[in-house]
């Protein structure tokens, strides 16, 4: 399959429907599943990975098959490999032949008695900063060119977009969340000690800063216990 073979009309369609299954995922492990899929069924790949920075820690939320799993622990293990620098440098590095390559000796032996011949890293990236990286392997040196790498991007970018918004999504969902439970702690509050809504938010936070416990876990314990935390 080259680039050339998707240029055309069933290429669009195809991508056009990515774009919209990818919208409508549920939710982030959705999301990196669907990219993954459409990865072995456009490039010429064995197996395919998404992994994320989630919190300052890389996960694993999306392989297709185990050994793309022990690739990635491999690296997040020993620090060194394709999957770091793409991260790190926020550029796409390609690993022809693992029997070959001499950039991470120890990596490239051990992902060869996996099976896993060439290796193509690419960055998940938004306006703001490196997401994630896409990782695509082929049990046949060379099985990445030109051509695979230019659908690779194109891929990458749909995937870098569907993660932002579904990170955008979740954090909104729990901002939705945690402002109904400091209302309700406040309307505990106000109904108990008879105060007013500045009054209640004002003692909350009060709390909150003395405890050093987030406003929502502080009105979580209030809702649960109907006593603030000591």
């Amino acid at each position: 399959m080259t680039f050339l073979d998707l240029a055309g009309g069933d290429a669009a369609a195809r991508f056009a429907q990515l774009a919209v299954d990818l919208h409508e995922s549920g939710g982030m492990e959705e999301t990196v599943e669907a990219v993954v899929e459409f990865a072995l069924q456009a490039l010429d790949c064995s197996h395919a990975g998404v992994a994320l920075i989630v919190n300052g820690r890389l996960e694993i939320p999306a392989v297709t098959d185990p050994v793309v799993a022990e690739i990635y622990a491999l690296q997040i293990r020993g620090g060194k490999g394709p999957l770091a620098e793409s991260m790190h440098e926020h550029s796409t590095v390609l690993v022809r032949d693992t029997a070959a390559d001499d950039r991470w000796p120890e990596w490239a032996a051990n992902v060869l008695e996996l099976g896993v011949r060439c290796v193509l890293d690419v960055p998940l990236t938004t306006a703001a900063r490196t997401v994630g990286v896409l990782g695509l392997y082929s049990v046949r040196p060379d099985a990445f060119g030109p051509d695979e790498e230019a659908i690779a991007h194109i891929l990458a970018r749909h995937a870098s977009v569907a993660v932002a918004n579904a990170r955008h999504e979740a954090n909104l969902a729990q901002a939705v969340d945690a402002r109904k439970l400091v209302g309700q702690a406040m309307g505990i509050l106000m109904e108990r000690y008879d105060l007013d809504g500045d009054q209640a938010f004002a003692v909350l936070r009060r709390y909150s800063q003395d405890t050093n416990t987030k406003l929502r876990d502080v009105a979580v314990q209030l809702i649960e216990t109907r006593k603030l935390p000591h």
